[in-house]
């Protein structure tokens, strides 16, 4: 790892925030992100996404300290391929959540860590639309393996549980989300898809799971003294509460952008690396 030069953490969420429209880094971000990640500031993102797609998403894009994934279920370090400081699910209340689930009639994905490194979705073999198109899109992704119609880690809990994701109408999923907090040692995330607002998208972990508590963890541990975040969507906004400097984006919805310490130009724009190398540049010239 590089030495840091300043004491300054940078963490931007990824859809609607660093990424474009498009879902992808731009030429420009990626330059940038590089530039600061080799003269020693740190940067890294905080997504709800799993190591398989925030590494081909940040293909082009250096940065040497972990990323924050799985909406901080678990820290990844992009050059060994490891998982840091995971998040599993307890036996008793997974068996729980799964019950629910089953009684709701929402399916999720379950996934599944072995060992550290090694990551497993199971699912049923029958899908919504919205969970077809999310399976074909990361089944030929490396870091996951997605296993169709085994029914034992649907409805009993699994040694390395770490996540239960579920889409679809998102008046049914956001019920089942009602439900799910109700269920004691859980960490129950539910948002509107930032494209279809009609389509919610639910992420359950395990006690104290928040992008938040990652950042502090990580900011512990590289020794850094000041923080911003960058962000759009309501998920973002425990990492809000934590930042120095919590910094919205243009696009972001309303309530991020009335609790947001600034505001900046869209997801279009690279706005958030622009800023970042902004921020840097003027701390180290000063």
């Amino acid at each position: 790892m590089t030495p840091l030069l300043k004491k300054h953490l940078f963490v931007s969420d990824m859809d609607g925030t660093l990424l474009g429209p498009d879902s992808l880094v731009s030429a420009e971000s990626a330059e940038l992100i590089t530039e600061l990640s080799k003269r020693g500031f740190p940067v890294t993102v905080a997504t709800a996404r799993t190591p398989a797609t925030v590494d081909v998403l940040l293909e082009n894009t250096y940065t040497d300290i972990p990323a924050i994934v799985m909406t901080g279920a678990a820290l990844w370090e992009r050059n060994t391929g490891r998982y840091i400081n995971p998040v599993l699910f307890d036996e008793d209340i997974a068996r729980e959540l799964l019950a629910a689930f089953a009684e709701s009639g929402v399916h999720p994905f379950i996934y599944v860590l072995d060992g550290g490194e090694k990551l497993t979705v199971y699912h049923p073999v029958e899908m919504n639309r919205q969970e077809t198109e999310f399976y074909e899109e990361r089944r030929h992704l490396k870091g996951k393996r997605f296993v169709l119609g085994d029914s034992a880690p649907l409805t009993k809990p699994q040694p390395g549980m770490i996540l239960a994701f579920a889409m679809g109408d998102a008046r049914k999923i956001e019920a089942v989300a009602d439900r799910l907090r109700g269920i004691r040692g859980l960490s129950v995330s539910c948002y509107r898809d930032i494209f279809n607002k009609d389509i919610a998208n639910l992420e359950i972990f395990g006690a104290g799971v928040s992008k938040a508590k990652a950042i502090r963890w990580l900011a512990d541990r590289i020794g850094a003294e000041r923080i911003t975040v960058y962000g759009d969507n309501l998920n973002d906004l425990p990492m809000f509460e934590i930042a120095d400097d919590a910094v919205a984006v243009a696009n972001a919805m309303p309530e991020v952008i009335e609790r947001a310490d600034r505001v900046i130009g869209p997801n279009g724009a690279s706005s958030v690396a622009r800023d970042m190398y902004e921020q840097a540049i003027k701390e180290s010239e000063g």
